[in-house]
């Protein structure tokens, strides 16, 4: 007879056992629940990923707390997903909302320079749905790396949430609930004309006539010289008089005429990125240029940024200068800049590196803070016969413009961004919405703080 054996101890018996096979088969076992201290450190933290479907399935759609909104990549293999936490965390545990096309083979990887990476988790049975990971790792960067789809689609996530401790995040930013529907976010800056002269203070300084001829706006004192400090000291067109910042662009000529802008050029102040309530204030002294004097006509089409070009009467989206247009019309040009930011850097040896588009609606890890976009919007009064119609850079598709941000008070300018541009308002340089008179504005009628 053998001796009969503890039900507790049979039982402990199997699950050693069956923990034994699982390691044996090369799975890996993870805990069902992390610690109650560890917290969510990925929302709304910068995304990136290796591709996208399209717009609208931007990588930080699966970090932005709404399981509304999904990042999907491209119809291949291997495809990735990372989210920035801002600095060094230990990872307790990685939570995969799937879309139905969902990873079979994936890896949950860790970085703690975004160039090695260590594995975490790793799995060859995924089986998509919500899949919650409790794993042991550390990194500032955290990324899913599929090698084999589950589906003929790419691999799509409604939310990718890491929790544990440490990182660089803040408490997340929810998006903000209005009673009345938004449209718009946005204020403008109306500057008029100041002077032409052949001087970029940005891209030349100090080097006086270096430079094709421009066409300034804003402050009053701007030329080859400038400085944030000497912005700061000048007067200025714009509407709002704590806006010294200066604004400038290839000069318009109708032969040999030079045609100047007449009266306030609308500068708008917009989010660039879908999320416009994590929209921030430009540091001050900012600079960068947009387009470029040497672009070929394709190359301003598709600049990743929204171009509408040219129009004129019914003219509209040019890429190059109208030849004809009605007679007492006048020539527009729109063009948008990026808004995403380093977070490090003023400027930058090429003037634009610092800078970076949106990807899909959300800024880039190399870029993670949102800035306001701007797009300028100017008029030349010229009309009728433009064949001979040219900028100073050349064709049509060589406009630019250049900025050097100098609002004398800090505070004005984040008050018109929380109020205007967070606030989903369509607002007037002192912050004023006259379709939402309800909602007030952000600066009195003397352009001060409230």
């Amino acid at each position: 007879m053998h001796p009969s054996r503890s039900p507790g101890r049979y039982q402990l018996g199997l699950i050693i056992a069956t923990l034994v096979a699982l390691v044996a088969a090369g799975l890996t076992v993870v805990s069902t629940a992390a610690s109650a201290a560890d917290a969510l450190l990925s929302q709304g933290r910068p995304a990136s990923a290796s591709s996208t479907e399209g717009g609208g399935y931007g990588a930080g759609a699966a970090v932005d707390g709404n399981n509304g909104t999904r990042w999907a990549s491209a119809f291949s293999d291997p495809q990735w997903l990372q989210v920035d936490l801002g600095a060094s965390a230990t990872i307790s545990q990685v939570v995969l909302a799937w879309e139905g096309a969902y990873g079979k083979t994936f890896k949950i990887q860790t970085s703690t320079n975004n160039t090695t990476w260590t594995d975490i988790y790793s799995t060859t049975t995924g089986a998509g749905g919500t899949q919650t990971l409790n794993v042991t790792g550390s990194g500032r960067y955290v990324r899913m790396y599929g090698t084999a789809r589950g589906t003929g689609y790419g691999y799509s996530l409604w939310e990718f949430k890491v929790y544990g401790t440490g990182g660089g995040g803040s408490t997340p930013m929810p998006s903000p609930t209005f009673t009345d529907e938004v449209t718009h976010h946005e204020f403008q800056a109306n500057c008029s004309f100041t002077q032409n002269r052949p001087d970029d203070p940005i891209v030349y300084p100090g080097l006086p006539g270096a430079s094709h001829m421009h066409t300034f706006v804003g402050n009053r004192t701007t030329n080859a010289s400038s400085t944030a400090a000497s912005l700061l000291a000048g007067t200025t067109s714009c509407t709002n008089p704590h806006d010294r910042s200066a604004y400038w662009f290839p000069s318009f000529y109708k032969g040999a005429d030079l045609i100047q802008p007449i009266g306030d050029q609308v500068i708008y102040y917009k989010s660039g990125i879908l999320e416009y309530w994590r929209v921030q204030n430009f540091p001050q002294g900012l600079r960068f240029v947009v387009g470029s004097p040497t672009a070929t006509l394709e190359q301003f089409r598709d600049s990743p940024g929204t171009v509408e070009g040219f129009e004129c009467g019914s003219i509209s989206f040019s890429w190059d200068i109208p030849t004809n247009c009605p007679a007492g019309s006048q020539v527009n040009v729109r063009y948008q800049s990026p808004s995403c930011w380093n977070g490090v850097n003023l400027d930058s040896a090429d003037h634009k590196s610092h800078m970076s588009y949106p990807v899909s609606g959300y800024c880039p890890a190399s870029h993670p803070v949102p800035v306001p976009m701007l797009e300028f919007k100017i008029a030349f009064p010229a009309s009728g016969d433009l064949s001979q119609a040219r900028l100073a850079s050349g064709r049509g598709y060589t406009w630019h413009y250049d900025f050097f941000n100098a609002w004398d008070n800090p505070a004005i300018l984040q008050a018109l961004v929380t109020h205007c541009i967070n606030g989903g308002l369509q607002c007037n340089p002192r912050g004023y919405d006259q379709y939402k008179p309800h909602r007030g504005a952000a600066l009195t009628p003397a352009f001060e703080l409230p």
